[in-house]
């Protein structure tokens, strides 16, 4: 089994707006952290779709895209991801062979099944459209129809588009996409970050069920890891407290602005809302630099997956950044 060391690393932004922050704030720290881990060597960096959350900036998520690859030189840039059944397929391919255009060689198109909002926001984003996430196999299809090369008598191209052969990926948090994927030979992200319980049952099925494609000859796993770093452990746990509100306030519906720590926040649970946050966090890796180290080492034993994508809402954004400095000496320690 490979090392640590040739574990590909990424990042997921949702683009946290914090409290006491602005939007504009929210987007020039994701594209400072682009920047950022460009040099440290990772290999993509992601936004997700998110719509009516006032603490997320990410809704516009190809416009995002293109300013991020657009601030940055080498890192693939791409959607972690658009939620298919919000969009018409068409509308998807436009965008995204625009951006593969403008940035060649660079861009990534995960998909997802789910809204990735409220039932209310859902219905304004689709008009009249009757998309459910049943439809989601023939769309991703119809995308890889269109995005693919002109075939003789094509009545529907997208222009930009055709041709581009933007990388898909599916996504998800269930065995549904990973069954999906192995069936396309297309590469695979487990939404691990916020949905770790299945995450050992669908990467052994896409493993087990893949079919090599034109795109992949083998399976390839990313998994999303949550992640707080800090010089000791102690540190570490006060600034995750801010992930540990934002858990909670999306437990009980309650969500908003990214939080700034709180001392010993975490004690102050009662004992059913520290299990629940440990569950949504099951796959997080919190700590000092050893910590962050064997952390990422065990997660690499027990699934062998092929890249990480960290997921990394510190509330500094300067202590985000030398967050990443830890997992990226992590990795190259092995």
């Amino acid at each position: 089994m490979a090392s640590l060391q040739d574990t590909a690393f990424s990042f997921l932004d949702l683009v946290a707006v914090r409290e006491g922050g602005t939007v504009a704030d929210a987007l020039a720290n994701a594209l400072a952290t682009a920047r950022h881990v460009e040099t440290l060597g990772f290999t993509r960096y992601w936004l997700a779709e998110h719509h009516n959350m006032p603490g997320i900036a990410s809704s516009a998520t190809s416009v995002l895209i293109g300013y991020i690859a657009g601030g940055t030189a080498r890192i693939r840039v791409g959607s972690g991801g658009v939620m298919l059944p919000n969009h018409a397929p068409l509308v998807v391919a436009e965008a995204f062979g625009t951006l593969a255009a403008l940035y060649p060689g660079r861009i990534d198109l995960g998909l997802g099944r789910a809204p990735g909002t409220d039932p209310a926001t859902m219905r304004a984003l689709r008009r009249d459209r009757m998309e459910s996430v049943d439809d989601f196999p023939a769309d991703v299809a119809e995308l890889q129809r269109l995005l693919g090369p002109a075939q003789p008598g094509q009545r529907l191209v997208a222009t930009p588009g055709t041709g581009s052969n933007v990388p898909i990926w599916l996504l998800g948090s269930s065995l549904f996409s990973a069954q999906l994927a192995a069936e396309r030979g297309l590469p695979y992200a487990f939404a691990s970050h916020f949905a770790p319980r299945l995450l050992d049952a669908a990467v052994d099925l896409y493993r087990a069920r893949f079919r090599p494609s034109p795109t992949l000859a083998k399976p390839y796993v990313a998994i999303g890891v949550p992640l707080v770093a800090a010089p000791t452990d102690d540190e570490a746990q006060y600034l995750a407290s801010s992930v540990y509100q934002r858990v909670l306030g999306i437990l009980t519906g309650q969500r908003g602005l990214l939080p700034p720590p709180v001392q010993g926040f975490a004690e102050h649970l009662s004992p059913q809302e520290r299990a629940a946050v440990g569950d949504f966090l099951a796959a997080a890796v919190i700590g000092g630099p050893d910590t962050v180290r064997t952390g990422l080492q065990a997660l690499h034993e027990r699934t062998g997956a092929d890249e990480f994508i960290l997921v990394c809402d510190v509330y500094d954004p300067a202590l985000r950044l030398r967050a990443l400095d830890i997992a990226a000496a992590a990795r190259a320690r092995g």
